[in-house]
């Protein structure tokens, strides 16, 4: 399964500064006010050609007058819980608190890889302090500060060294995999219930029930694909977890482990912020996706509501609209197999590869008359473009890359998809300089 590092640390010592440093971005609140972080973050991050997702947990407390403190102490040991390895994060200048023995003593019963990263050392006076936490018992101790970036990089290296090498594929078979995320309690097990014929997977009215991620061979009607759902019955030690952290936990190992991401909505609640969020994650990952409305069955329509519907939610998912959208029934098996068409439509779509020749011989005379804008008095003259083999990543040569605005690449990429179908798949301009 892909890597999932989470962040963990007590309020205010500066987990998500360095969430921002690590994936360069400023995704993450950050104030000098303990506590600005209670709902997690995620990021995807490199280092040394290793990918991997980071999670920004809000600051475990205990005993504080905090209301949400519950709720962010259980959301930090289900980021514990779940991830590949720990960003362990203590503030050099607070030395040893009793929070930090409390998660120091959760990381080591659920025996997960960590690195121990003392903080805020802005000089060599504090990095002396820093050997304190080796009183933790939990390996060395990675002196940084996540401010200004210094000690960063040796701490990443320790991380590489610890993350497993190959958590990829989710089955040796070349097929394609489909992935089926979404909210709790949309139907995605009763969706796959359905397509797969039998209960491979529990079912209730209560959301949450799925789990975890179950791979199904699907082997009907002349397709061939694993269908991945994230599903299995909580135990019920774990009733009173966030659901909805869980949830958007298992969906980050799913689309980071498939080709197409059918995303089910349910019709009565339309597309939410946690639906976006999902959706978000599956274009910075570059996999395709296709939108199930469904619970179709209990919605009042008359021959305008779908049309209606479906513009609405394309209003919301904008920039990124050119996405395939179906209404469905899985209680009532109404087009459920129009979902697997779709899926294996855009699959199709994702691995098409435009021949170089082709794609220049469209885009070089519609961009010698539509040219990119001149920066500065500077002509931007664009010389050759290429796909890149397996993705929908254009690369464009020009000699001023830097002068290349982000409405010009729209431009190209709506003229990429005028052109050639790519629906369903987030396609990416680069711009590099012709050497």
């Amino acid at each position: 399964m892909p890597n999932i590092v989470a962040i963990i640390g007590k309020p205010n010592v500066g987990k998500s500064t360095l969430f921002n440093r690590i994936t360069e971005t400023r995704q993450a609140i950050t104030d000098e006010v303990a506590g600005v972080t209670r709902d997690r973050h995620y990021g995807k991050a490199e280092w040394q050609g290793l990918e991997f997702s980071l999670i920004d947990t809000g600051g475990y407390i205990n005993g504080s007058d905090d209301i949400f403190e519950g709720e962010i102490r259980k959301q930090v040991k289900i980021a514990i819980e779940e991830s590949s390895a720990i960003l362990f994060i203590v503030d050099v200048n607070d030395g040893i608190t009793e929070y930090d023995k409390e998660v120091a003593n959760i990381i080591r019963k659920s025996k997960k890889k960590v690195i121990v990263v003392a903080n805020k050392v802005d000089n060599h006076e504090r990095n002396a302090y820093a050997a304190e936490f080796y009183k933790f018992g939990l390996g060395d101790i990675y002196a940084i500060s996540a401010a200004t970036g210094s000690g960063t990089g040796e701490m990443l290296d320790a991380l590489a060294a610890i993350l497993p090498k190959d958590e990829g594929a989710i089955e040796q078979a070349d097929i394609p995999k489909i992935a089926i995320v979404g909210r709790p309690n949309v139907g995605k097990s009763s969706l796959t219930n359905a397509l797969l014929g039998e209960e491979r997977n529990i079912v209730t009215d209560v959301a949450g029930t799925t789990r975890d991620t179950i791979n199904s061979r699907y082997t009907k009607f002349g397709h061939d694909f694993w269908l991945i759902d994230t599903a299995g019955m909580r135990r019920k030690a774990r009733v009173h977890e966030d659901l909805e952290f869980y949830s958007v936990m298992r969906t980050i190992r799913a689309i980071e482990s498939c080709d197409v991401c059918l995303l089910m909505i349910d019709a009565e609640n339309g597309i939410e912020a946690q639906d976006l969020s999902i959706l978000s994650l599956v274009e910075k990952n570059r996999k395709g996706l296709a939108i199930i409305v469904n619970k179709w069955d209990l919605i009042e329509k008359d021959t305008k509501t779908a049309k209606a519907y479906e513009e609405k939610i394309r209003e919301r998912i904008a920039p990124f609209k050119d996405i395939p959208i179906i209404f469905t029934s899985v209680t009532e098996k109404q087009r459920i197999m129009k979902a697997v068409e779709i899926a294996m439509y855009v699959y199709e779509n994702k691995t098409k590869h435009v021949p170089t020749r082709k794609l220049n011989d469209f885009l070089l005379p519609l961009i010698e008359s539509h040219p990119p804008p001149a920066n500065k008095g500077k002509e931007v003259k664009i010389k050759y473009v290429t796909q890149l083999k397996g993705e929908a990543l254009f690369i464009f040569y020009c000699n001023l890359p830097q002068y290349v605005q982000e409405n010009y690449k729209r431009f190209l990429e709506n003229k990429i998809r005028a052109e050639y179908d790519f629906c369903g798949v987030p396609i990416v301009i680069s711009i590099r300089k012709k050497v």
